[in-house]
């Protein structure tokens, strides 16, 4: 005998529903496995496997302290330079990858999501958590050569490195979604974000100091270009691990806290469009793909 609608119980929902990220972190067990894959695909068939994650950020480290710190002789002008690019260096890598891995995740994993359904959003979301675990041997690597140079953290500064992190997460997440519901039918957002990804070490103080800019453009356009999420983010990295060794004539950030906060908020909304873009979108997705 069947069964009126209101006799099945709670526990039956239709198929297919859909309550965004909330059913990402649900699933938590399905969202490890898709991250643990990811990793594990990095390193498939290398003798390293994970030393590479620590070998790279030494290398680069040592590349930056001759051609660029001794050969053209920025640490004449910025103190313990190879620190200052690294730590900002780390922050932007850790964005690119995430934002660019999570706007290639829906098209990439194709195949699964017309096979099966779960929350399409588990792609965006599990390529964050992967380049989360592939940047925290460089910051380690980075912690590691400031030790040597003498840093010496404090509380602030350790919070100013997670707060730095939640930042780009929360950013690179939003934007993933974003970036990736509309890839799915059309492809130029990929394009775009390759653009984006390529010109993010410029538009930040990594390679710089903020100063140059300061000193360069009118106040308004320096307001805006400090509420960039990711200069926050990079320069948040500098008072965390650049800022401790106490180089001359490097005051910090203005008003960094201040716009660490904005800059959180901005992250926040974002991941709060690219869930409403997303969820708009995903009706499509099987068709398209």
């Amino acid at each position: 005998m069947l069964q009126s609608p209101a006799s099945v119980p709670e526990r039956f929902v239709a198929p297919g529903g859909n309550n965004g990220l909330v059913d990402v972190f649900r699933r938590r067990y399905l969202l490890s496995l898709i991250v643990k894959k990811e990793v594990g695909i990095r390193y498939r068939g290398s003798v390293l496997g994970w030393l590479w994650s620590y070998v790279k950020p030494l290398i680069q480290f040592v590349v930056f302290f001759f051609a660029l710190g001794v050969f053209l002789r920025l640490n004449d002008s910025i103190e313990f330079y190879p620190i200052y690019l690294l730590s900002g260096i780390t922050a932007v890598t850790f964005f690119n990858e995430s934002f660019a891995n999570g706007t290639r995740s829906l098209v990439d994993n194709a195949a699964l999501i017309k096979k099966i359904y779960f929350p399409r959003q588990m792609f965006p979301v599990s390529s964050t958590f992967v380049a989360a675990i592939n940047t925290v041997p460089q910051i380690v690597v980075v912690i590691v050569i400031a030790l040597f140079f003498g840093w010496s953290p404090s509380v602030l500064s350790i919070a100013a490195l997670l707060l730095g992190l939640v930042i780009i997460a929360l950013l690179a997440t939003g934007l993933g979604m974003l970036f990736g519901a509309i890839n799915v039918t059309f492809r130029d957002a990929q394009s775009f974000v390759e653009i984006i990804v390529m010109i993010s070490v410029w538009a930040s103080p990594v390679m710089y100091q903020w100063q140059m800019v300061a000193s360069r453009v009118p106040d308004w356009l320096f307001q805006l270009y400090s509420v960039n999420p990711i200069t926050a983010a990079v320069e948040l990295f500098h008072f965390g691990l650049w800022q401790p060794l106490g180089p001359a004539d490097a005051p910090p950030f203005p008003d960094l806290w201040t716009h660490a906060a904005i800059a959180t908020g901005i992250a926040v909304v974002m991941v709060m469009l690219g869930e409403l873009v997303f969820r708009n979108l995903e009706g499509r997705f099987a068709q398209d793909l």
